[in-house]
């Protein structure tokens, strides 16, 4: 009932949220005779009320331009593969000399895959970007089957192979796991489309390094807890009704619960900007939250066996994973570059849990591996802002370069 009570929640807050919209709409009107302070401080509390929502769709990536080279050049987005439950975009772009194609793999954590647009944008300066867009599982029918660890596993191979021979793959926290996976699975099938390197950025490869709080709390539960607490149904008015998942709304609450003040002090800064005209410092945090708040969920089978299988039982770096019933070796990777990123201050994923993936592709040639820890950012900061885009993105950049 978790998922009913959620959702008759917020239909019974819409009609606030809709008459606030409108009286704020109307506020030069109704409130003409009113001072201006007075007017953007009423107005300002209706859009703090009109924003008090969780949204269930993708917003959209908005790249329509992009600095390549020396010219700014035009961006579209393209589906290049429609599958069930994710989206190969592409984001296209008219120039002369072709460019690095990488795959981004999106995580699928609760969050849209526009979570990585700073990711994106960066990388189309000089790569032709492709990104996994993962499905809301509330709005994939139940008859479109499963969809767990493995299959994750199966669609980014398959992306691979649309993008075809010469790729490179950069994965962004916790499908870092799935992604090492599936290159070696492609590397000791002698698979063509194996991609020419890898980037693994702040990923649990081994959640048994420094564990972090979330580390913490994903093993001392127990599966059974899991599914009794946080696995929900999908209401019937939804297309994916009666599929049981892990909601978004509740991965959401957890994040916001690890850092609740500097949350609330957002708001209350964004008041206080709306309140006093700064329409650009309020559009900042208006921007972040629209994407935060935008969330997605996850299907049962995929959310308990990353806890199982990832957290739990950490097979991956205990050389205990299977794929279709086959060991997964990443052993097996020997032409395949590795690099990987961490960040000095993440706590969701800590030091030594990513750089562990270089004790695991021991057949690698050192010339092959390198590894970047960039001090003073969190988790966030690795894959987005000035440190990503100044001081990361360099070094991605390079390592994709010298394997073209």
């Amino acid at each position: 009932m978790m998922y009913q009570a959620y959702q008759l929640q917020d239909d019974l807050i819409e009609p606030m949220r809709f008459f606030a919209k409108q009286l704020r709409n109307s506020a030069d009107t109704l409130l003409w005779n009113w001072t201006d302070p007075a007017r953007r401080r009423l107005t300002a509390g209706l859009e703090m009320i009109e924003r008090f929502e969780i949204t269930h769709t993708s917003p959209e990536f908005g790249i329509t331009e992009v600095m390549s080279g020396n010219r700014i050049v035009p961006v579209q987005t393209e589906v290049a593969l429609d599958l069930p439950f994710a989206k190969l975009l592409h984001f296209t772009k008219n120039i002369d000399t072709p460019q690095p194609r990488v795959l981004v793999v999106a995580p699928l954590s609760g969050h849209f895959a526009t979570l990585l647009r700073g990711t994106v944008q960066t990388l189309l300066r000089d790569h032709d970007v492709y990104i996994t867009d993962w499905a809301n599982a509330r709005d994939v029918p139940v008859s479109a089957g499963r969809f767990g660890v493995e299959d994750y596993i199966s669609y980014v191979i398959r992306f691979l192979e649309e993008i075809g021979p010469g790729a490179h793959v950069l994965a962004v926290c916790q499908p870092c796991v799935q992604t090492l996976a599936a290159v070696a699975v492609m590397s000791e099938d002698h698979h063509p489309d194996t991609p020419l390197s890898m980037t693994l950025m702040a990923g649990p490869i081994d959640p048994r390094e420094s564990p972090t709080e979330v580390n913490e709390f994903a093993v001392a539960k127990s599966l059974g807890w899991f599914k009794r607490s946080v696995i929900s149904t999908v209401p019937s008015r939804y297309p994916g009704g009666g599929r049981r998942v892990y909601p978004g709304f509740l991965q959401l609450t957890a994040f916001m619960a690890m850092n609740m003040d500097r949350h609330r002090k957002a708001h209350e800064n964004l008041y206080q900007h709306l309140a006093n005209g700064r329409t650009e410092e309020a559009q900042k945090i208006k921007d972040f939250y629209d994407e935060y708040f935008a969330v997605l969920d996850m299907t049962e089978e995929f959310y308990i066996e990353t806890i199982d299988r990832v957290f739990h039982k950490a097979e991956l770096a205990k050389g205990e994973f299977t794929y279709q019933g086959r060991p997964v070796d990443p052993g097996a990777i020997t032409r395949t570059a590795l690099l990987t990123v961490e960040g000095g201050r993440d706590d969701i994923c800590a030091i030594g849990q990513t750089s562990a993936a270089h004790e695991l592709c021991k057949s690698l040639r050192p010339h092959l591996k390198r590894h970047h820890l960039q001090a003073n950012v969190g988790h966030y900061g690795v894959f987005n802002g000035k440190r990503w885009e100044r001081e990361i993105y360099p070094v991605v950049r390079n390592m994709i370069l010298s394997m073209e």
